[in-house]
């Protein structure tokens, strides 16, 4: 995998970020989500290579970036700092603006991202997602149950590190099975499967995934109550997989343009919420037109 591009890594924000790079073109930013690594955009990154210089980091706390200790509010994986992460990442780079998308946890990022950096977003993709304030105001039976590792990964440390770190492999084979379109891992790529595993059965890992989880439901929602920056003001194009949650219990057009000041695209497409990994070429077609076509 990722053959054409350079794998780096960059001490940006106050933390080692691992990242791959390469490709021709203006710059485009993808992030990764949870339980997964950069590896989700291994089926696609040649091709978008022919367009963009794609920049491809592990979020802090994930695959073989650094992972610090949650701090005692957990601002330190709140969605601000991770998407001051990856501003330091870009200018590090080179890069003033940039597109970006992100898929899961990275579209959360991608979100505060375009709120907290307005004027270094061209242009924004987010990958089966709804807001997260509006996922939490929703919340009932259905929700709390399809998506029970919200609240469990959330609850204080050390209760889901210790029950993840007894099986950590069965949880996320359990994780990336359950939230697939049929209910198994069949569609993730044998190398990739190997790079999720690896990565997530670290302690560290595991530790950082849960601040991630526990920020969402603390400060990242203080953070959405400062609603003088709380709106999207670049295009914004929404996927999300027609048999994933997102699309059973949520509106996303909707509730992305609830978020937004100018008109929200999107569509959904037929897949679970692992999109990259299950409909790579539908997401491909998406990305070229939205961010290449539309230009």
């Amino acid at each position: 995998m990722f053959e054409n591009f350079n794998l780096a890594q960059r001490d940006v924000n106050g933390v080692k970020i691992n990242f791959r790079h390469g490709g021709k073109g203006p710059p485009l930013l993808l992030m990764h989500g949870f339980p997964q690594t950069h590896v989700i955009w291994h089926q696609i990154a040649d091709q978008l290579a022919l367009h963009f210089t794609l920049v491809m980091p592990d979020l802090r706390g994930y695959g073989d970036s650094e992972k610090p200790r949650g701090s005692a509010n957990h601002e330190n994986y709140s969605k601000r700092v991770m998407a001051q992460d990856m501003v330091a990442l870009m200018h590090a780079l080179g890069y003033a603006d940039f597109d970006v998308c992100g898929h899961d946890r990275g579209g959360r990022v991608a979100h505060r991202l375009a709120l907290d950096h307005a004027d270094c977003v061209k242009k924004l993709m987010i990958i089966d997602i709804s807001p997260t304030r509006t996922m939490f105001e929703a919340t009932e039976q259905r929700f709390a149950s399809a998506y029970y590792h919200w609240f469990f990964l959330s609850q204080a440390y050390p209760l889901p590190e210790t029950l993840i770190g007894n099986n950590a492999e069965f949880f996320i084979n359990y994780t990336l099975g359950g939230l697939g379109s049929k209910g198994s891992t069949d569609f993730f790529t044998a190398e990739a499967m190997a790079e999720y595993r690896r990565c997530f059965c670290d302690p560290a890992m595991i530790h950082a995934g849960c601040e991630d989880y526990r920020a969402a439901a603390t400060i990242d929602l203080i953070h959405d109550q400062d609603h003088a920056h709380n709106k999207i003001t670049c295009p914004l194009h929404v996927v999300w997989g027609e048999h994933g949650v997102i699309a059973k219990l949520f509106t996303p057009l909707t509730d992305w343009q609830d978020k937004a000041l100018t008109k929200v695209t999107g569509k959904a497409l037929p897949a679970g919420h692992f999109i990259p990994d299950e409909a790579p070429e539908l997401l491909l077609a998406e990305m070229m037109e939205f961010f290449v076509t539309a230009r």
